[in-house]
């Protein structure tokens, strides 16, 4: 019996012995694995002009860098970085087209650029822009259990836009709210000056100094300019600010005859449609949340945490 014990000892000793190499080798493989399944399902971000893809909440710390002043509240950091998140979700497909850096879409700046910009303050500003990056990681605006289309603006002209105000297409969640303290914003109110000549450089037709007091504005809900018209010529309020290159679309054009001059004065800075971003900064010096901030300017929503493995 006892010989019979120690045969089998030996058998198991040396079966042990044989799988050590292969118990080894699986390890070693387990480790070289992703360590996360997040890692694994990381969404990057192609950016139109920038050399690689670029991680998801990389991406938006970059973007909240260039598109709201580092000097605002955590809180109206934290509502730019998800809606900013949102909207690159929405606009790219989750990662699978790129986007433009612009003001068209959204304006993002690269590290380099960061440092460029902020030089001597580059530390400080760059932890409070990742802190406001961490403490929403992943989260997105949702209206119906999808993506909204996140819009945001610099400065109202004291209401936002609503959607059908701006292309004709409603949206539940954008719709126009009150947003009185934009007045503070110091891109409230602009005035731009053209010579008669310099201004009907830029237009289709001639204008003589008495056609200025034949202009017809016709306003929508916001306050800003539908249509103007002169005589039988209509526009859009959205060509003329484009024509002109003016802030917004709550616009008045006056002719000085004391100077010769032609000035269009305007209210606003942007579309005016969805978050104000200086409307932000005042609700969150008032003590407000991001969350308070998002759900007075998008109605309806959720705020919730994607699943990158589900997409």
């Amino acid at each position: 019996m006892k010989k019979w014990i120690t045969s089998i000892g030996i058998v198991c000793l040396i079966g042990a012995l044989y799988m050590l190499p292969v118990a080894f080798s699986e390890k070693r493989m387990a480790e070289d694995l992703p360590s996360t399944t997040e890692q694994a399902c990381e969404i990057f971000i192609e950016v139109e002009g920038q050399q690689e893809k670029i991680p998801l909440e990389t991406y938006v710390t970059g973007v909240v860098a260039a598109e709201m002043p580092v000097s605002f509240k955590k809180e109206a950091l934290k509502a730019q970085a998800i809606a900013a998140r949102t909207y690159a979700l929405k606009s790219t497909n989750y990662g699978k087209i790129a986007i433009a850096p612009t003001v068209a879409r959204q304006v993002f700046y690269n590290k380099e650029q960061r440092k460029a910009n902020w030089t001597s303050n580059f530390p400080g500003n760059e932890k409070k822009i990742v802190e406001a990056i961490n403490e929403t990681k992943g989260q997105v605006l949702l209206y119906n259990n999808e993506l909204i289309t996140a819009m945001f603006h610099s400065t109202s002209n004291g209401k936002t836009e609503s959607a059908y105000g701006y292309s004709g297409n409603d949206l539940p969640y954008l719709q126009s709210v009150a947003s009185i303290s934009d007045q503070s914003s110091p891109k409230f109110s602009a005035i731009k000056e053209w010579t008669l000549t310099e201004w009907n450089a830029l237009w289709p037709v001639k204008w003589q100094a008495s056609d200025f007091n034949r202009v017809q504005y016709f306003l929508n809900d916001s306050g800003r300019v539908e249509r103007m018209q002169l005589g039988k010529n209509v526009w859009s309020g959205r060509e003329v600010r484009t024509l002109l290159q003016i802030p917004s679309t709550d616009f008045k054009i006056s002719y000085n005859t004391a100077t010769g001059n032609v000035q269009a004065s305007t209210k606003g800075y942007g579309h005016g449609v969805g978050m104000s971003q200086y409307g932000a900064a005042a609700m969150a010096s008032d003590g407000k949340t991001a969350a308070e901030i998002l759900h007075y300017y998008y109605q309806d929503i959720e705020i919730k945490s994607i699943d990158a493995c589900l997409k």
